[in-house]
């Protein structure tokens, strides 16, 4: 057992489904406090175990031993609990959906990256097994080239008021489906209907149409006479299907279709092959992550912005319910056809990705970017707001890009002084800073472990081998300092230690790291 000290993470909610967070927080002996307004709930729990109760948020927030906290309240809560506590300096797991509007989800995640605070969703459906050996199975190319995929999420069970069923189950498989297309959809339509409430949608049927041509639906209703969770995926050469109810839970069927005479289709029926899959409770495995993401400071798989993601998809699938026809989703971003964004990458709006480039997971692009044509950028690589990528350029792991950067075509980032096709070297990448508003030149190279100063400028051509000072303009190889430039891309004359710019009047004195802005 873990002494008290070790116990760090609070529970917020532990009604019909935080009472299951709670036992397996407490079994892994980070559970430090349980927190719920009932007074019912608070009486039956007070003397078990080691964990502290109370009916007090603020208490949560003001004590200094709980870093972490889960929060399992009913969904329209979500937003206020998660803000608070990240504001108050705590790490959040908070149950789906991550909040009720895409605003609200927005808000919490700009947060969680001014204040550095985890912010992890409860997708339990990522840490399955079963999902997670479908998502490989897909991705080897087992089931061929994935054609429809469809889910349905029935039962007769818990009935809620404070949410309609596309918010309380559809969140899953949306996620889900999301995560195994590594894809957003282009567009939205939904239909239900509302029979014992006449302001809450009881049964609906969401379909979604992705750029790659696939489609999906999501069926999800309390009106059903038994209990169902299922997700088909339909492949050319195979289907899956991932039962959660049954004892077996992934399963292959590798039906063939013979086209006698070229047009007409003759199935051939195979038995289904039970994939077998490690048996292990999904909760336990995602409240384990969030535990290893809060001690290692890392990203969880199911963070804020794929919280967001699903949240937008929610919000338009909403939309149709309410008018009738299909919603086209805003993304925020425009993606070409020809171009990729792996899942668990983040595109800010306002964004252009023009044709065949690749970004990959874990990579943020800031808004009002322009990425030009074959550029790949990541993974986790970080490009800040209103910066322009020109054709054919690479940003390696390690590589950042503050606000404002310019990078011309062909230009070259590395991340390792040594690389050899035969030895493994990602634990040495050396990282590179591209300050704000600085420009670099077509075909030009930065060695890794360089930094690029504020509106500094490397020549078309240059081998940057050394850091570059805020304003210096630098060419050649080795590249070194011919000149200073301002803000404005006017190259300035340094005399005395100061320099001003005939051009916009702005004024500058000579610093250890270059060029500092004074008032004209």
């Amino acid at each position: 057992m873990r002494r008290d000290s070790e116990r760090f993470v609070a529970l917020v909610g532990f009604g019909y489904w935080g009472k299951n967070i709670l036992r397996n927080l407490d079994e892994v002996g980070v559970l430090h406090t349980a927190c719920d307004t009932d007074s019912s709930l608070l009486a039956a729990r007070q003397a078990m175990g080691c964990v502290r109760y109370t009916g007090s948020f603020e208490e949560v927030l003001s004590s200094p031993e709980i870093k972490a906290v889960a929060i399992a309240t009913p969904a329209s809560s979500h937003y206020r609990l998660a803000k608070e506590a990240m504001l108050a300096g705590k790490d959040v797991f908070v149950e789906k959906p991550l909040a009720m509007t895409t605003g609200e989800g927005e808000e919490l995640l700009r947060i969680s990256r001014e204040e550095e605070r985890v912010l992890m969703v409860g997708h339990i459906l990522h840490y399955h097994p079963a999902v997670k050996k479908l998502k490989g199975l897909i991705s080897c190319g087992a089931l061929g080239k994935i054609q429809y995929i469809y889910s349905n999420r029935l039962n007769i069970g818990k009935l809620r008021t404070e949410e309609n069923i596309l918010w309380s189950f559809a969140p899953h498989d949306i996620s889900v489906i999301l995560m195994l297309l590594d894809e957003e959809p282009v567009r939205v339509s939904a239909f239900g209907g509302a029979y014992l409430n006449s302001s809450v949608y009881d049964t609906t049927m969401t379909a979604l149409e992705f750029r790659n041509g696939v489609k999906a639906h999501i069926f999800v209703s309390w009106l059903h006479p038994y209990k169902e969770q299922k997700l088909i995926v339909v492949g050319s050469e195979a289907m899956a299907v991932f039962d959660d109810v049954s004892e077996e839970k992934l399963f292959i069927y590798p039906h063939e279709i013979e086209w006698r005479g070229g047009t007409v289709p003759v199935v051939h029926k195979a038995d289904c092959e039970v994939v077998p899959v490690e048996k292990m409770e999904p909760l336990r495995v995602e409240l384990e992550h969030f535990i290893a993401c809060v001690n290692g400071r890392g990203m969880p798989r199911t963070d804020g912005a794929e919280g967001l993601r699903v949240l937008k998809v929610l919000e338009s699938a909403e939309r149709s319910l309410l008018n009738g026809h299909g919603d086209e989703v805003d993304s925020g971003y425009y993606l070409h056809e020809s171009s990729y964004v792996d899942g668990g990458a983040d595109i800010g709006s306002g964004t252009k990705i023009w044709h065949f480039s690749h970004i990959l997971t874990g990579s943020k692009i800031g808004r009002n970017c322009s990425i030009g044509q074959n550029v790949m950028i990541g993974p986790d690589v970080m490009v800040g707001d209103g910066c322009k990528v020109q054709n054919n350029v690479s940003l390696y792991k390690g590589v950042t890009l503050e606000d404002g950067v310019f990078c011309g075509p062909s230009c070259v980032f590395t991340n390792v002084h040594n690389p050899r096709a035969f030895i493994e070297r990602k634990h040495e990448f050396k990282k590179t800073v591209v300050g704000k508003g600085a420009t670099i030149g077509a075909n030009a190279t930065v060695v890794c472990g360089n930094s690029i100063g504020h509106y500094a400028l490397v020549g078309a051509g240059a081998v940057v081998t050394r850091d570059v000072p805020a304003h210096a303009i630098v060419t050649g190889n080795p590249a070194g300092i011919i000149g200073w430039v301002c803000e404005c891309g006017v190259k300035i004359e340094v005399d005395g230690g100061a320099a001003k710019c005939e051009e916009c009047g702005m004024a500058y004195v000579t610093s250890g790291a270059g060029l500092v802005s004074r008032k004209a």
